[in-house]
């Protein structure tokens, strides 16, 4: 765990095109400077889905700076060290991640993918704000985690625990 004030976060979804994009929005507005979020997919779609940076912009935050990429991306050299790494999906999450330096903390925090929804643009843009509304309550339970004064036993448990919510 980071000793300091900052932690690093990835959230993880196969296509890196919604929702671990949402997450990393809603992460990087609510964590104040206090974390630093990013997204990736292990087999990303290449381009961010439109209506998950039309909900971001409904929740009054930032919608520029995304992009679609690879995991592989957060491997290399000169990459991120991470504190806390979520999968948002259930084929992400039962994949086999690459190794992940630092020991970071990790859990499953799946949401049904927004992008697969059909119907009217209405309609599929009130899927993409419940997933996004499901994710900000997730995170906004992480951040009000004691996160320095918790074991990593118990941090675990605690981050399983919200994602079942």
């Amino acid at each position: 765990m980071a000793t300091d004030a900052t932690y690093n976060v990835l959230f993880i979804c196969t296509g890196n095109s919604a929702r671990s994009i949402l997450a990393e929005g809603i992460l990087n507005e609510l964590g104040e400077g206090r974390f630093h979020a990013y997204s990736a997919g292990s087999q990303p779609k290449g381009e961010v889905h439109p209506l998950a940076l039309a909900t971001l912009g409904r929740l009054h935050m930032k919608t520029t700076g995304y992009r679609s990429k690879s995991w592989d991306e957060f491997v290399a050299p000169g990459a991120p060290v991470f504190d806390f790494i979520f999968t948002v999906c259930d084929n992400a999450a039962g994949e086999s991640c690459p190794f992940w330096p630092g020991k970071p903390v990790s859990a499953h925090w799946g949401v049904p993918d927004p992008a697969a929804a059909e119907g009217s643009e209405e309609e599929r843009l009130n899927a993409f704000q419940d997933a996004a509304l499901a994710l900000r309550r997730r995170i906004e339970l992480f951040l009000s985690l004691p996160l320095q004064r918790l074991d990593a036993m118990s941090l675990q448990r605690e981050l399983r625990t919200i994602g079942q919510q």
